[in-house]
């Protein structure tokens, strides 16, 4: 090249050169490790602001002190070393929303992990957000059917209703919420899965069970692994409720499964007592119950105004040894609208879903019902209740008058008639037809053994021989004089075609 295109080549450049100043804001990190940076400078930045320390390593202002900012790390800290800079980013923590992340598994960043590529969302919501305020909500009327025949009877869940389901380990909580997914199939319901601090082998299982059955076209599963660092975990219930949040204001039904909030509990514990919070009651943070209750109060029923949308939470909590007067259960019962107690020794008696009739509530009851169900289902809670009584009692004596035997007889067959298996929702008009045979003494005569195959027989006689009366109970969604003849027509047809003995059991044996 010549001295003349040389020069040539550098007037060009001077003539394109533009004269740009970018203020960046920097501090440097003074203190790292566990998951947590203590900045000086960036007086500037605000809480909950989305920081960069390089590397592709991205951070949260969580303390801002006078003298410096405590931040949590969202990924490995072993990039980031002491005085390193940090930048600030102007942006508050937010996630990807929209169908980009529906039947896709994420991480709490709305980072797939799924291995089905990048997730292209053109809209992004704030993980923190203040909840729908008093003017905007509605009451709950409409229901959440379930598909589980104790719960949609006794303890009705409603869209928009906060439902706490709380048990010891190992007592087939994250079971019920999946049924719950499961059973959404078909009810325009979308749904978000958080798990939080659990086993990715778990995690695979449950994608695997609800890819089966055709679940994940409208589910979104948010994963904070066992191994994930605990600011992860403490942001994982958030950024699966800004997803569904997403959907509310579309004017669309959501339902979001926590699982489990003891564990985020934990999380948020390790992650304030890093950054020298003063610890409180069990060594958790004084704001742990403002934690949960800004999360749980985002779920609402929306009125017709602002889109006539839904968010439904089911918040799973862990005891132990069955204690629900523990600090976080006690928090989250207060902030829910009725729990789900499941207990461990009803569990291991076989009774399952292991739910305690006596201690479980719905704080919505039968206004989330359809007439047909609570029709059925209005003497159940009550019929059981007193049936758990009484067979406590009758295990001392022997000698029970007749309205006593007749009632431990009757509750014997209702306890019965209530198991379910996992991954076995039912559509409800099959479970008023179950129960309205269970009330009405059509099982009075069966061998409480025979209970489960009558059960299976007599679903197979309804939609193959009387599919008429489902349908009807499907589309009127009450029990008129007209469709009570036919169910009972239609019971006493497939009785007389059960070819082994009927014989009442003594309940005293």
């Amino acid at each position: 090249m010549d001295k003349n295109q040389i020069v040539e080549n550098l007037t060009a450049q001077i003539k394109k050169f533009e004269n740009k100043v970018s203020v960046q804001k920097v501090g440097s990190v003074f203190e790292v490790g566990d998951g947590i940076a203590k900045i000086s400078g960036l007086s500037d930045v605000m809480a909950g602001e989305i920081l960069d320390f390089g590397d592709g390593v991205m951070g949260v202002a969580l303390n801002l002190e006078e003298d410096f900012i405590g931040a949590m790390v969202l990924g490995e800290t072993q990039k980031i070393t002491e005085g390193a800079t940090v930048k600030s980013t102007g942006r508050i923590l937010e996630v990807p929303v929209g169908q980009a992340v529906v039947g896709r598994v994420v991480n709490p960043l709305g980072v797939a992990i799924d291995g089905k590529g990048d997730i292209k969302a053109d809209k992004f919501y704030p993980v923190e957000k203040i909840a729908p305020r008093v003017i905007t909500r509605k009451g709950v009327n409409t229901p959440l059917q379930t598909g589980i025949k104790a719960i949609d009877s006794m303890i009705p869940i409603g869209r928009g209703q906060r439902e706490l389901i709380i048990g010891d380990r190992q007592t087939g909580k994250t079971a019920l919420a999946i049924d719950t997914i499961i059973n959404q199939k078909g009810q325009g319901v979308t749904c978000i899965y958080v798990a939080i601090g659990q086993k990715e082998s778990k995690i695979a299982q449950i994608v695997a069970e609800l890819t089966q059955r055709g679940a994940m076209d409208y589910t979104t599963i948010v994963l904070a692994g066992a191994s994930d660092p605990a600011p992860l975990l403490y942001i994982a219930p958030f950024a699966g409720c800004a997803m569904g949040e997403y959907f509310m204001d579309q004017g669309q039904d959501v339902l979001v499964v926590y699982d489990d909030l003891s564990k985020h509990a934990v999380a948020y514990r390790e992650v304030s007592l890093l950054l020298r919070r003063p610890p409180g009651r069990e060594a958790y943070p004084g704001d742990i119950f403002y934690l949960h209750s800004r999360l749980l109060e985002r779920s609402a029923r929306l009125n017709e105004d602002y889109g006539g949308g839904s968010l439904t939470a089911l918040p799973i909590i862990e005891t132990q040894a069955g204690d629900i007067s523990a600090y976080i259960p006690t928090n989250v019962i207060s902030i829910t609208d009725g729990q789900i107690f499941l207990e461990s020794d009803l569990f291991y008696q076989g009774v399952r879903p292991a739910m305690n009739t006596g201690l479980s509530v719905s704080r919505v009851g039968s206004a989330a019902q359809i007439k047909a169900m609570k029709k059925v289902a209005g003497k159940l809670k009550l019929d059981m209740a007193q049936y758990r009584e009484l067979a406590a009692f009758a295990q001392f004596g022997s000698d029970l008058d007749e309205s006593t035997r007749k009632q431990i007889h009757r509750g014997m067959r209702l306890t019965e008639i209530l198991k379910q298996g996992q991954y076995a929702p039912l559509p409800v008009e099959q479970e008023v037809v179950i129960l309205y045979t269970a009330i009405n003494g059509y099982l009075d005569d069966v061998p409480v053994e025979k209970i489960k195959d009558f059960e299976t027989g007599l679903l197979e006689y309804f939609t193959g021989q009387a599919q008429e009366v489902l349908k009807l109970i499907a589309t009127q969604k009450e029990i008129t004089e007209e469709i009570e003849n036919k169910i009972k027509q239609a019971l006493d047809s497939y009785k007389q075609t059960l070819d082994y003995l009927i014989k009442a059991e003594e309940p005293a044996k």
